[in-house]
């Protein structure tokens, strides 16, 4: 079929903004990273947009990782990441399956006692206050243990457990499974596209956690990678970083630092992503294909 004149021109003014849209959203990025690779005198002598590195340099890469609370705080994290998305991911998993059983007693208003903690929550004092109760402050299991369920997650992977064929569950009844056997053998592996999807949002939200750490933790060894970025930041903690530098090149080499620091603590999170996009859309519609 032949395009008129204005179809062609609307075609080309749509591909424009849209170019124009990704410029805007991607140049952020993009200046952080040309400003890590950048030479620190070089780089506060430039002024404006950055499309370049001023002057490469690796300098503040060298003095990021030789950094060693950078280095902890990525094994912290790790940590933090792989054992909080264990439980995240085994705790909202069973109460999907309790919730999606249509047999159990007061499930509505169970459910709606689940939903109402969307609007109203404790707050920070409460929270804390039963933290130090149990005796979990100053451990990883204070930025575990209370966000061991998401109420929204936990929504989602329930509408896609009940999705699940009934006749499934009363065959493997037959066979004598238990409710243990079926989930973890049955429905589970049926909603492998949600689970990937709350695999990755749970481990982004641990990975990007910064604020109950900051609450919580006392102990600078056990701050996740977040928080050791955040006081690179904020608190401007960049002396350990450079050492040997003139002083008048320390304020300009801190600048470059903390760049440097912001593109070491997304790296991991900006590689994986591409890899798992595929499973947000997929997941996410399998779990509304009932509501």
């Amino acid at each position: 079929m032949k395009t008129s004149a204005g179809e062609r021109a609307f075609g080309w003014l749509n591909a424009l903004l849209m170019i124009g849209l990704c410029f805007i959203t991607l140049y952020p990025f993009l200046y952080v990273l040309f400003a890590s690779f950048s030479d620190a005198t070089s780089f506060l002598q430039s002024s404006g947009l950055l499309f370049r590195p001023a002057g490469f340099d690796l300098g503040a890469y060298r003095a990021v990782f030789h950094n060693p609370m950078i280095m902890k705080g990525y094994g912290n994290t790790l940590i933090y990441v792989t054992l909080g998305t264990a439980i995240n991911l085994v705790m909202t998993a069973i109460g999907a399956y309790v919730t999606s059983r249509s047999q159990l007693y007061f499930n509505k208003i169970l459910m709606f006692l689940i939903v109402v903690t969307m609007v109203f929550q404790g707050g920070l004092i409460p929270s804390y206050l039963l933290v130090n109760e149990l005796g979990m402050m100053n451990s990883m299991w204070a930025l575990l243990v209370p966000v061991a369920i998401n109420t929204f997650n936990l929504i989602i992977m329930r509408t896609a457990f009940q999705s699940v064929p009934v006749s499934l569950e009363e065959s493997a009844r037959l066979d004598g499974a238990g409710d243990w056997t079926i989930l973890f053998r049955i429905v589970l592996p049926l909603s492998m596209p949600v689970v990937a999807v709350m695999i990755l949002w749970y481990a982004v939200g641990h990975w990007n956690s910064y604020f109950a750490a900051l609450v919580y933790l006392r102990d600078s060894e056990k701050y996740p990678l977040q928080l050791v970025l955040r006081d690179i930041l904020i608190a401007n903690n960049t002396d350990t970083m450079m050492a040997g530098s003139a002083s008048d090149d320390k304020y300009a080499i801190g600048e470059t630092i903390k760049y440097a620091t912001i593109i070491v603590s997304t790296l991991p999170i900006i590689c994986l992503y591409p890899f798992l996009q595929k499973y947000f859309v997929k997941g996410v519609l399998v779990g509304a294909v009932k509501g």
